[in-house]
């Protein structure tokens, strides 16, 4: 692999996250609980991120405002559009693996 300076790693980084958020905006089919279970991570943990990287910058940035990055919308508006409520076994399948990672 070439070396690749910098600026142009963070411009790659960028593009990449920026198709990930597009990819998960596009995917409102697939539950949050889904991707806690298969990968660890959600909507939810990504906008927490955001707003991680928001103040380390020393950028005030809100859990409402970072989800809504995310989103592409509102929070409440997603949940109501898209959310449906967990089923028994990916509620349980949610506690094991929260079990199993503390």
């Amino acid at each position: 692999m070439s070396a690749i300076d910098p600026d142009t790693r963070t411009e790659l980084e960028a593009a990449a996250f920026r198709t990930l958020v597009a990819h998960l905006r596009e995917r409102s089919d697939v539950q949050n609980i889904d991707l806690m279970n298969m990968a660890g991570f959600c909507r939810n943990c990504l906008s927490n991120w955001y707003q991680d990287a928001a103040a380390e910058k020393g950028i005030a940035l809100s859990k409402a405002e970072a989800r809504q990055i995310i989103y592409g919308m509102p929070y409440e508006e997603w949940k109501a559009m898209h959310q449906t409520e967990a089923t028994d076994a990916q509620k349980e399948a949610f506690a094991q693996r929260a079990a199993r990672h503390g």
